[in-house]
């Protein structure tokens, strides 16, 4: 079976081990049954969608510590619901890849069912925050009053919407451009989803409105997403400028140049995982099991967006490199 699933992969470089092991085996058996009852992949996106949104519901009550074995209970229920939503975005692409349905709307809509699920997880963890803060306030002595609440909940939205707006989707966006990056070299226009935001931008330009009003608003959405992903990656864009200026076309690009740009990104798609789905999830379900949701947007803020620059900090050096041996080699 390990052989089908694979088969069903962008790649096994930019999975992780869970992803390979558990979650996409689940998925595989997800995207059999889907292809059986011919529901196409972007039906099983907005199912995710709707999952992943559910479980804020259950993120927002109180763990253990507040509300006793019913809270926790509710917040390993959350987990439960939100891994599956992940099972179920995994499901999409594997389904799409097994049927030949892959296309541009099933790239935006599964580009964007991540921040779906987490936009009413932060808000009502945020309502979690304004009725539970006992703990927070015990470590620093400060005395729960009508007052007291108010301030700290309002520092918790100033908070949850840097998270939030800033640093997980900021995140999430340079994770997966740097996934199909690694494709890109690994396998060339037909094996990634690379885009280009100027190409995207003729073809919004180039696509009438009538009858088209919602391709049009979500090919809007990506062309900002990435415009967005290429102003934070100049050396990047500096170095596909250098080869499409010296080889043309991307398929005439030298298997010798993809491979040392291979070798140079094989590492950093193993650090980027940490961007993804599993690593963030694993400390949002730490910090609600021991009621320290306030700590989980402190975590995105500082330890996720120090590695999310670390990242791009690594990246870009290594595309310098690389442009710099181009021109020594054009030189010579």
């Amino acid at each position: 079976m390990k052989e089908k699933v694979l088969s069903t992969l962008k790649s096994s470089e930019t999975d992780d081990w869970l992803d390979i092991n558990v979650v996409r085996p689940f998925a595989y058996l997800w995207a059999l049954l889907c292809a059986r009852l011919h529901i196409s992949p972007n039906a099983v996106t907005i199912i995710s969608m709707f999952v992943g949104a559910f479980s804020a519901l259950f993120f927002m009550k109180g763990s253990y510590y507040y509300e006793g074995a019913a809270g926790l209970w509710a917040n390993i229920i959350a987990l439960l619901l939100l891994l599956f939503a992940d099972v179920l975005d995994c499901t999409d692409g594997q389904l799409a890849r097994m049927t030949g349905q892959t296309s541009r709307l099933g790239r935006i809509l599964d580009g964007t069912a991540g921040i779906v699920w987490y936009i009413p997880i932060y808000y009502l963890l945020l309502y979690r925050i304004y009725l539970h803060h006992d703990i927070e306030f015990g470590w620093f002595g400060i005395p729960s009053t009508p007052e007291n609440d108010l301030i700290f909940t309002i520092v918790a939205a100033v908070l949850l919407h840097i998270s939030g707006f800033f640093s997980l989707s900021g995140q999430t966006r340079m994770a997966d451009y740097y996934i199909q990056v690694h494709l890109f070299f690994l396998k060339g226009d037909k094996g990634s989803e690379l885009e280009n935001s100027a190409r995207l931008k003729q073809m919004y330009e180039d696509t009438p409105w009538k009858g088209n009003a919602g391709w049009k608003i979500f090919l809007r959405s990506y062309v900002n997403y990435t415009h967005l992903q290429e102003k934070r990656t100049p050396q990047f864009q500096k170095l596909m400028a250098l080869l499409r200026q010296k080889y043309g076309a991307t398929e005439n690009i030298p298997t010798e140049v993809r491979q040392q740009f291979h070798d140079k990104s094989l590492p950093l798609i193993k650090l980027n995982g940490l961007l993804t789905f599993n690593f963030r999830t694993a400390f949002l379900a730490l910090f609600c099991l021991t009621d320290l949701p306030f700590e989980y947007f402190l975590f995105e803020v500082i330890f996720m967006e120090i590695l999310c620059a670390y990242i791009v900090h690594r990246h870009e050096a290594a595309c310098r490199a690389l442009c710099q041996s181009l021109q020594t080699s054009s030189a010579d």
